[in-house]
Formats: structure tokens, C-alpha cells, sequence
């Protein structure tokens, strides 16, 4: 059995020294956290690591299956296919007819118990999640677990009672003898009315719950749709303390995945005196585009609200006893701590990456840098965008398709580029929203052309006008645009931050990034800026003498965040030493570009971005965090969770931690060194401006020099052989 008793230790730390709330939950109290199958997120739903991980801080949910002999086991499903290796055992499946319709597979019923616990392990059920721990665990049986020395808070959820009744297993007589073995059992729930109302007035002090499903599939006695049903409370409330309710019957979402209108359920069962638990909650599991992949943003959508639910049942407890603890009724708390929030292209997980209204939301969100990577249009006007190609943030493609080029110098796919283009053309363009992690994880769809892009003197007007704590301006591919396109970014950059007199204040912090250091060397002698020098690839340690060459050229550095804490097939395998050689050196270092949807994150962050957040400002130490999210940072920075110190604290990942509960056999490969090196690190004199109207001689091409920061692309077959035959044309012209 592995065991994880460092992660049960970190849980543990969280749910301590709560502050005191009030709650407008039925009873009063903090709402409940309900653990499918325990911390069903990371390992297989009931294994002993899932139990142990959330016994502290909520109360273990048992989906029901029972055996041929009445055996009572843990696994969600009519089937127990989908979460254990019952295939393995006997291959033969077989057919019931349930509710209507055919089901395939393996069924409990169909086996003894003592087959069940001898011959069949635990495995995730939900294929995006670590299948690491596949066959290592038992199936979780009900009387051994509640036998235990340490039991946990229980609900008993029975899942398939008509069905029992069906084929001849007598599913309340084996509840009611468990409800009597087992006292402390504290709820029993099940969507079958004619279940609940035979157990009426003989569960002990068990609260029994009415389990809704999905609202049109029929509930089993009265052969009506569970969206007809709930419009009866008052008959509800004659066989049942409670409803556990699918939460889209609370905030429904509309077939755009956005949400509609919210219910009147929650207040209408608490004047019935209902207890109202909301499940389907997973961190994994995307549900609205209002949530902009943040789960806690979702669950303070249920507690946060003028009646809050009494439970919530999910997958992650963690984050749900978080969002109760450290993030509910806390909106309104000043920010904590030092480390700079800065905007990755603005809030461009909201609205499209660098136009005004990624800029505002940026503001509005909380963000205490915003940021403008500079590009350069064709008539010589700087504006900010992520990259010179304007084909995948904006509708580009469309309009100026007979423009695309290929540029080797900086890419070695063609694009349409802001140079080849003036700054008319471009007002002609739409922005596009970017979906980094691909089009299954699409961004605010709704607003996917929304806003305008801005000149570089609109972005400073702005942020002099919201009085933020500071800027960053990128400035990109200044060689070629210098000696190709005869257009002087360094000179763009530093008249518009003298016209808008931002080399004569010091009242909000500029912070001038580039990837060239001969870039950077331009603003050496303005003190009030802070130069970063923008590190492309990963990199995993430092050595001591590319240390004192970066002195020599910035203040500070820009990494990418596994350059920080080092990863390997969605593991975290360490922290490196980068930071703490780079701040030992007294220099700034920030961390790129954390996000909010849970397939950019470790598996050691618990599909929660908050646990990111925590282990880069804790665990790390960085600076500044660079964040397609501000909104979630902030938050996070406002709670008093943020502080490691506190007894109640959202603590960081341990790097490498998680990694030693996987087999050895299965485990990453050790990846080979990247350090940077000097090399890497010193760029050549930026060449002058050349006159684009004044013709020049031609000469033999020369590839051009990288910068530290970039990888240097060669010409393409097509490109070569296309040079080839310009040569021989010219070398035939002169004969």
C-alpha cells in the first residue's frame, strides 16, 4: 500500500484556527465538505490514501455496492467496470436491464464478497488523472473500514437500491443492519423514494437525504423525472432531512456553458427546513466559462451567495475546505506579502491577450504589473501584442492571407506580420482570444474578438490614469527590426516613456524585459528603471559566472516556471537552485506564465491553481508571478491563507514528494542538465537602423546571430533552393 501521510499532513495544517464566520446555511454552521469516496482527485475513490488524505477536513462519501452475499464495498457506478480491475478477474460480462434500458458489465451482485476483497484492486476511474496507482489498493469494504481504530465522518450514499430489489437483494434489511452496527454513521442518502421512505424513522440519528440525479432521468418508485420531483419540496420533506442536488440545479448552465439565471432551491428547502448539499463538484471537471477554470471561483458561487448551501460533495476536499476556510466572506481583505502580481498580455485568460479590455480587467482583478510586449507596425507605430505574428491573436488570416511571409530570423513557420502591415491595417484587424492549452479548453468563447488593440502611449496612459503599481515593456526581435526593417523599437519605447514622463517619476516601478542584453544596455543609465532580462528556454541551474555576467546587464530575471521547480510527466521533480543562486546575487527573478486550467498544472497541485500559486510564492520565493489569471492570484494574496505561517495556510507542493509514492519502474526518466551559460546569456551590439528607402548593395547572405533568449531557425528546403535560383539568375544577368 503506498501511503502519503507528508500530503495528509499539509491538509491537516489547512484546517486549523479557522477564523469564525457567519453562514447563511441552514443551521447556521460552516458548510459541510463531502468527500467522493475521500480524495478521490489523485487517488483511486476509496483507497486507503484517498481516505486518509481527507478524513480531517470532510466527511467520506460511500456510493453503495453490495455483494451477491450482501457485502457492502465503495465504488460509483451501477457497474463496478469503470474503478477496479473486475475485468481481470473474470472477463465475462453480463447484461441487466435497469430503469429501462440494457446495461453491459460487470455488477457486485454477481459476486460473493470475499471475491471481491481477495481478487479485485482499485483502479482511477477517470482516465485524465494519475493512473499510477492502478492495482495497488483493495476494494474499500464498508465493515472494515468503519471497524477501524480511526474511522472516518461517514455518508452512506445507496446508489442502486431498486435494482437490489430487482434481482433479489434485500437492500434495506443489509442497510438498516449496518446503520445498527455502525452508530456513527451520520447520513444516508439514495435517489430511490421508495428506499428512503422504508428506512423512515429506523436510521438511528442518521440525517437521511434525498439524492437527485440528473433532471430528466426518472427516479425509480414514482417513474418521474427528477426535474418534475424537485418542484415538490413539501413531499420531500415527509421522508427526508435533506436533498443532495446535482449543482446545476442551483445555478443551471446554459447549452453555451455559460450560466443562466440561479434557482430559488436553496432558499426555498430552507424555509421547508431542508439541508441542501450540491455535488459534482471537481476541480478537473470544467463546468462554465464564468468560472474561467478556477474551481474555488466555483465553489464561492455556492457559499459566498445570500443562502449558502449546507455541503458540498466533490472530488477535491482540499479545495472546497479552502474555499470555506480562507476564501469565503474574504473578498474585501487588502493584499498580502510582497510578490508582485504581474499580467501575462493583460487578463488574457478573460478577454483577448493585450487589448484594452484584458488591460482594464487586469486592473480590475487586482494585478500589480501590466505588462505590453512592444511590437513595431510598418509606418513606425509601437503597440502591444504577444508576437510580431498577428495570425493567432487576431483575425489577421482573413483579411491579409496574400501578406504572410516566412521570417527565419524569428520563426520557422510563415505569419503575418505587424511590420508588413501599418497601423490602419491593423485597426482593421479583430483581436482573437489564444487558448494556450487548445481548443478543448477554449477561452470566454463569448468574448473572443472582443476589444481593441492599443498603441503603446494608450497602454501608458492607462496605467498612469489607474495609478498601478507599475509597468513591464518587452522589447522583442530589436536586431532584426533594426536591420531589416528599418524600424527602431529601443527608440519607440524610449520616447513614449519619456513623453509620458516615466523616466522622470518614481512613484509607479518600470521594468524594461528584453531577451537581448544589448537591449537592455540602452536603459542603463535611467536608475528609476529596473532592466529583466527574458530567459527563453528551461533551464534547471545556474552557474556562478553567468550569474555575474547577468549583473552586468539587468536587475532581474524572467524564467519559465519550470525553470523553478522542475517537472517531468505532470510531476514535480524538484526545486532547482536557480532562485536562490539568482537572489543571493540580489536579483529580481519572476516566474512565467502560470494558469488556471488544471491540465497546466502538476499533478502535485491537485488540479488547484491556488496550490501553484502558493508553492511559487512560498516554496520559491520568487518576486513576481506572471499570470494569465490575476484575479486568482490576487485572491489568494488577500486571504489569510497565504501566509505559511499561519496556522490556517494554504501550503505549498513539495516538489519530488508525490513523485516517491509512484512505482520506480513507472517513474519519469531523470532528464539530462540545462544550465545557462554565459554564452546564452551575451548578446552581440545592436546594429544600426537602416534606411529602408535608400537601396542597398546586395550581399552574400550571412546567418544571423541569435539572441540569448531566442532559438535561430534556418531557411526551409523551398527557401534554399529559391535562393539558389535568385543567385544563378544574377550570376547569368552579368554574362
Amino acid at each position: 500500500m503506498i501511503r502519503s501521510l507528508f500530503l495528509f499532513s499539509l491538509l491537516l495544517h489547512s484546517t486549523l484556527a479557522l477564523p469564525v464566520k457567519k453562514w447563511s446555511t441552514l443551521s447556521g454552521n460552516e458548510p459541510l465538505v463531502i468527500a467522493r469516496g475521500g480524495f478521490s482527485g489523485l487517488f483511486p475513490e476509496g483507497s486507503p490514501d484517498a481516505i486518509g488524505m481527507s478524513q480531517d477536513i470532510s466527511i467520506f462519501l460511500c456510493n453503495l455496492q453490495l455483494s451477491k452475499d450482501g457485502g457492502a464495498f465503495c465504488v460509483t457506478g451501477v457497474t463496478i467496470d469503470n474503478a477496479t480491475t473486475i475485468a481481470t478477474f473474470d472477463p465475462q460480462q453480463k447484461v441487466y436491464n435497469i430503469d429501462g434500458r440494457d446495461v453491459h458489465g460487470h455488477f457486485a451482485t454477481d459476486y460473493m464478497g470475499a471475491q471481491i476483497d481477495q481478487n479485485i484492486s482499485l483502479v482511477q476511474a477517470i482516465f485524465s488523472r494519475p493512473s499510477f496507482y492502478d492495482g495497488a489498493y483493495p476494494i474499500v469494504n464498508v465493515d472494515s473500514l468503519l471497524s477501524s481504530k480511526t474511522p472516518p465522518r461517514f455518508w452512506l450514499n445507496v446508489q442502486n437500491a431498486a435494482f437490489y430489489t430487482q434481482y433479489g437483494i434485500k437492500a434495506v434489511d443489509n442497510i438498516l443492519e449496518i446503520l445498527k452496527a455502525y452508530p456513527a454513521i451520520e447520513f444516508v442518502s439514495s435517489p430511490d423514494i421508495g428506499f428512503l421512505r422504508s428506512i423512515a424513522g429506523k436510521t438511528n440519528k442518521a440525517k437521511v437525504v434525498f439524492q437527485l440525479l440528473n433532471p430528466m432521468d426518472v427516479e425509480a418508485t414514482t417513474k418521474q423525472p427528477y426535474g418534475n420531483i424537485i418542484k415538490d419540496l413539501p413531499t420531500i420533506k415527509s421522508f427526508a432531512s435533506g436533498i443532495m442536488a446535482p449543482k446545476e440545479f442551483i445555478y443551471p448552465v446554459k447549452p453555451d456553458k455559460y450560466l443562466g439565471p440561479p434557482t430559488s432551491l436553496v432558499a426555498d428547502a430552507h424555509k421547508l427546513g431542508l439541508d441542501v448539499y450540491a455535488s459534482g463538484f471537481a476541480n478537473d471537471l470544467f463546468s462554465s466559462y464564468n468560472y474561467n477554470y478556477d474551481p474555488t471561483a466555483e465553489y464561492l458561487q455556492y457559499l459566498d451567495s445570500v443562502d449558502s448551501v449546507d455541503g458540498v460533495v466533490t472530488d477535491f476536499p482540499a479545495t472546497a475546505s479552502n474555499a470555506i476556510g480562507c476564501f469565503a466572506h474574504n473578498n474585501t481583505l487588502p493584499k498580502k506579502g510582497p510578490t508582485l502580481i504581474i499580467s501575462n498580455n493583460g487578463a488574457s485568460g478573460v478577454y483577448p491577450g493585450n487589448t484594452d479590455l484584458a488591460y482594464q480587467q487586469a486592473i480590475t482583478d487586482g494585478a500589480d504589473i501590466i505588462d505590453c510586449p512592444v511590437q513595431m507596425t510598418k509606418d513606425g507605430i509601437a503597440f502591444c501584442a504577444n508576437s510580431a505574428d498577428l495570425i493567432t491573436e487576431s483575425t489577421a488570416m482573413t483579411k491579409f492571407m496574400s501578406r504572410s511571409s516566412t521570417v527565419p530570423e524569428l520563426q520557422p513557420k510563415s505569419g503575418i506580420f505587424s511590420f508588413d502591415l501599418t497601423w490602419a491595417e491593423i485597426q482593421t484587424l479583430k483581436p482573437q482570444m489564444m487558448n494556450p492549452q487548445g481548443n478543448d479548453f477554449q477561452r470566454n468563447p463569448a468574448e473572443k474578438n472582443s476589444g481593441k488593440f492599443v498603441t503603446l502611449p494608450e497602454f501608458l496612459e492607462l496605467a498612469k490614469t489607474k495609478a498601478v503599481t507599475g509597468i513591464l515593456i518587452h522589447i522583442p526581435n530589436a536586431p532584426y527590426l533594426a536591420s531589416k526593417k528599418g524600424l527602431d523599437i529601443v527608440g519607440a519605447v524610449t520616447t513614449a516613456l519619456s513623453n509620458a514622463t516615466f523616466d522622470k517619476q518614481s512613484t509607479q516601478q518600470v521594468f524594461i524585459q528584453s531577451d537581448d542584453t544589448s537591449v537592455l544596455a540602452k536603459f542603463k543609465d535611467i536608475p528609476s528603471y529596473k532592466r529583466v532580462l527574458y530567459i527563453e528556454d528551461k533551464i534547471d541551474d545556474i552557474p556562478v559566472e553567468t550569474v555575474e555576467e547577468i549583473k552586468k546587464h539587468a536587475e532581474g530575471l524572467n524564467l519559465p516556471k519550470t525553470s523553478i521547480v522542475k517537472t517531468s510527466d505532470s510531476w514535480l521533480v524538484a526545486l532547482t537552485n536557480v532562485v536562490k543562486e539568482l537572489k543571493g546575487a540580489n536579483l529580481t527573478v519572476f516566474a512565467r506564465s502560470l494558469k488556471n486550467e488544471y491540465i497546466s498544472l502538476a499533478f502535485d497541485y491537485w488540479s488547484d491553481p491556488n496550490v501553484e500559486i502558493a508553492t511559487y510564492i512560498n516554496t520559491a520565493a520568487v518576486d513576481g508571478i506572471i499570470t494569465d489569471f490575476p484575479a486568482t492570484a490576487s485572491r489568494f494574496m488577500r486571504s489569510p491563507c497565504s501566509d505559511p505561517n499561519n496556522q490556517a495556510a494554504i501550503l505549498a507542493a513539495e516538489p519530488g514528494e508525490l513523485l516517491k509514492t509512484i512505482p520506480p519502474d513507472v517513474r519519469p526518466a531523470a532528464q539530462p542538465p540545462a544550465p545557462l551559460q554565459v554564452a546564452n546569456v551575451v548578446d552581440p551590439p545592436l546594429p544600426p537602423v537602416i534606411d529602408v528607402a535608400k537601396p542597398e548593395t546586395p550581399a552574400a547572405p550571412t546567418p544571423p546571430s541569435p539572441s540569448s533568449g531566442e532559438r535561430a531557425y534556418g531557411f526551409n528546403s523551398v527557401n534554399s533552393l529559391l535562393s539558389v535560383l535568385v543567385v544563378a539568375m544574377l550570376y547569368a544577368g552579368h554574362h
